[in-house]
């Protein structure tokens, strides 16, 4: 269903492009960028202490990168039971943040450290760090490259082995830089960003910046559980079974969903 969706979203987004052009000046709102609701397939159990900074799947495997200065982790899960196969803490001061897969490798920021943690899967251990000038929040792969957020409007490629950066984009969304990209995953094509302190998940053009799409997601946890939890953050997708995973700071589930097309 996720697939379909992006598949769709892109053919409408590149049809969006060339009308808009032709249209401009007559009809400012044709810009506007469609919004999405969302079915909830499944609920799983989460964590309701983990301070989610970013979520990756692999092989049946969760992968969760926690934050807060002394309670740092990166963990390993089984999604559908919440169970914690193996986790690592963090330096305490360190700030976990955002996680990406590459190869046998998963890739953890730090917020204001300026430093990226590289652990080995099969250990489970640091085996080397790098790093950046700038904070570090969210981060993703697109199989060529990292993709990171360091809460502006700007999104850097990075090459994963020299961690070099080898591209920059501006996140626009009608016409304005959209702030606070947060959490990262790449699906079929697009990437998907939390925006931080929204319930919205804002889907971006790798190529251009542009935001094509939002996906509303108010409304997935009741009003008393909102009451004990943070912000919403957490993205993951399972390309081999079309599954889209999402969470939240303090949250106690996670939600597999699937986007409805807007009217």
């Amino acid at each position: 269903m996720t697939a379909r969706f992006v598949a769709t979203l892109i053919f409408g987004a590149l049809l969006f492009a060339l009308l808009a052009g032709c249209i401009e000046e007559k009809a400012p709102d044709a810009q506007r960028v469609p919004v999405h609701g969302f079915t909830v397939v499944a609920v799983y159990p989460h964590d309701p202490g983990a301070f989610t900074q970013g979520l990756a799947y692999k092989d049946g495997v969760l992968y969760e990168g926690t934050g807060l200065y002394g309670g740092s982790t990166l963990r390993e899960t089984m999604p559908e039971t919440g169970v914690v196969i193996r986790s690592r803490s963090l330096p305490p001061q360190l700030f976990g943040e955002g996680i990406a897969l590459w190869e046998d490798r998963l890739v953890q920021l730090t917020w204001r450290s300026g430093i990226a943690l590289v652990w080995d899967l099969e250990n489970l251990t640091v085996e080397r760090t790098f790093a950046y000038p700038t904070e570090g929040w969210g981060i993703t792969s697109d199989g060529r490259n990292l993709i990171m957020s360091d809460g502006s409007s700007e999104l850097r490629f990075l090459d994963p082995e020299t961690f070099q950066v080898t591209g920059k984009i501006e996140v626009v969304s009608e016409g304005a830089p959209l702030p606070r990209l947060n959490e990262l995953e790449y699906v079929e094509g697009l990437i998907y960003a939390n925006v931080w302190e929204t319930d919205r998940i804002a889907i971006i053009s790798p190529e251009t910046g542009l935001v094509v799409g939002w996906i509303d997601l108010s409304g997935l946890l009741t009003e008393e559980e909102r009451l004990r939890a943070d912000v919403l953050n957490g993205i993951a997708y399972d390309s081999g079974t079309d599954r889209l995973l999402v969470t939240g700071k303090f949250w106690p589930k996670i939600f597999q969903i699937e986007i409805e097309t807007s009217e």
